[in-house]
């Protein structure tokens, strides 16, 4: 990781914006020909799966994308994002979770129903006790489509909801949340968002494919969500990727590192050590 990284720093207006919030949209974040060249691979990939036997009219979740390819392995330590991910995290972090989804045209009418309301992470929303739950984890979402205009399979948040346990659904199932909005962007939109946020998928009613890469960092100490086969990539990264993909000397080290088991905080304090506050 290089110096330069530092200035896309996480700014104190985009703190004040996610935790208030509990997310963010920063537009350009990925190049065009980044877009094209993350594109191409995951077509690459849906295309392989519909050979397997996918349904093109249906989304393709696929997770442990990581090591399909080296441009997503890029996106782990990302200069323009990384920074802000600590910025909100701190140093203890890894990537616990990925995801790809490749959302066709549905064919289906366009209908009110309502979408599948959530916050992240599963039981965890039921077995940690306080109001409001704690953060614990943020996903950074690159969206490789246009999807400027609802009804393209956006992604939908109810901003301000993060500090909510609960929310309402409509009880005849039909309609959405209130406050509930369509995250509409360009290609090459980085969408970062808090795990307690309540967010839904929604059908794509248009004539495009939606396309979009999930990056999910949480502390080292959270169990990982896919079943990540990373490891094989550890001979080929540098030592904050390492840690970024789950690498650790001992279990103990998860919850009480050593500065060798967390090579982010050792270049943050060489670099940046106003930014390391505990």
């Amino acid at each position: 990781m290089e110096p330069s990284s530092l200035q896309y720093a996480l700014t104190e207006e985009e703190r004040k914006a996610f935790n208030e919030t509990g997310y963010l949209i920063l537009e350009n974040v990925l190049s065009p020909e980044q877009v094209a060249a993350l594109t191409k691979e995951v077509d690459h990939i849906f295309d392989t799966k519909v050979k397997a036997g996918h349904d093109t009219t249906k989304a393709l979740f696929h997770p442990n994308f990581i090591p399909d390819h080296k441009l997503f392995l890029d996106l782990l330590d990302y200069e323009k994002v990384l920074p802000k991910v600590w910025g909100i995290m701190g140093w203890n972090i890894y990537l616990y979770h990925a995801h790809m989804i490749v959302t066709p045209p549905s064919g289906a009418q366009q209908n009110d129903k309502t979408f599948g309301w959530h916050q992240d992470s599963g039981r965890m929303n039921i077995e940690m006790e306080s109001e409001p739950r704690p953060r614990m984890s943020l996903k950074v979402a690159y969206f490789l489509s246009d999807i400027s205009e609802p009804g393209r399979g956006n992604f939908w948040i109810v901003p301000n909801s993060h500090l909510k346990n609960t929310m309402v659904r409509p009880e005849d199932g039909n309609g959405q949340l209130e406050g509930a909005i369509p995250v509409c962007v360009k290609p090459g939109t980085a969408v970062f968002f808090d795990r307690r946020l309540w967010h839904a998928a929604s059908p794509n009613w248009s004539d495009i494919t939606r396309k979009v890469l999930f990056y999910g960092y949480g502390y080292r100490w959270i169990r990982t969500k896919d079943d990540m086969t990373v490891q094989e990539l550890y001979p080929k990264c540098d030592p904050i990727q390492r840690q970024l993909l789950g690498d650790g000397i001992n279990c103990n080290g998860y919850y009480t590192p050593t500065d060798e088991e967390v090579p982010l905080k050792v270049w943050l304090k060489e670099n940046a050590p106003e930014q390391v506050t505990r």
